[in-house]
């Protein structure tokens, strides 16, 4: 009995990533073919929809979107449209919390956290995976008294969410690692299975030396 149990959990633990991936995937092309595609049916001459336009048309235009935010006149108007929808009661808490999930993956995103560090605060022995996010303040109106002040953001597992710190490059120890794998150890709480190569920076510290 245990042994088919194990089995069990094993087989759930393979089959629930995969059927929850494919269940949102097909909601997300249900929903835009049902929509999108109903309006070019009705649009479009008799005899010209063919099934799985609606689901084209749903990446042609998300591409089109990501095209228009490089344009200035349109990085104004979605600005205008995010600050309306920030302002509305209900929606603004929706919003943000869908947004602030979505630009975890965002490609800036990952290139301005682009550094992995291990960050050990002061007085503390233990020590937190976080990504640098800036190292110049000179346009920022902060008073920092730390000698080469860095910011660095420490997310937390499971969760949307996290903490800014800004604190000395001598708390910071360079980690060999990508963004990508680093931020999936830290919001699977480190319970990732995949074997990923991580290189520790033999840099010694100033409270070391």
């Amino acid at each position: 009995m245990n042994t088919l149990v194990k089995l069990f959990l094993k087989g759930l633990a393979v089959v629930i990533p995969a059927v929850l991936t494919l269940a949102i995937l097909w909601w997300m092309a249900k929903g835009a073919e049902e929509m999108l595609g109903g309006l070019l049916l009705r649009i479009l001459p008799s005899g010209w929809y063919v099934p799985g336009m609606g689901v084209a048309s749903a990446l042609a235009i998300t591409v089109l979107i990501g095209l228009l935010t490089h344009v200035l006149v349109f990085q104004k108007l979605f600005a205008i449209g995010d600050e309306i929808l920030k302002r509305l009661p209900l929606v603004k808490t929706i919003y943000s919390a869908l947004k602030d999930f979505v630009d975890y993956f965002s490609p800036n995103t990952s290139r301005a956290m682009s550094k992995v560090v291990l960050v050990k605060l002061p007085g503390q022995e233990f020590e937190q995976l976080g990504f640098v996010t800036r190292e110049d303040f000179s346009s920022l109106p902060l008073e920092i008294t730390i000698d080469e002040p860095v910011a660095v953001y420490l997310p937390m597992s499971y969760q949307i969410g996290g903490y800014t710190l800004i604190l000395p490059r001598s708390s910071l120890t360079p980690v060999d690692m990508r963004f990508e794998d680093a931020m999936k150890l830290v919001l699977t709480g480190a319970v990732s299975r995949e074997d990923t190569s991580v290189t520790y920076s033999t840099r010694k510290r100033d409270d070391e030396s």
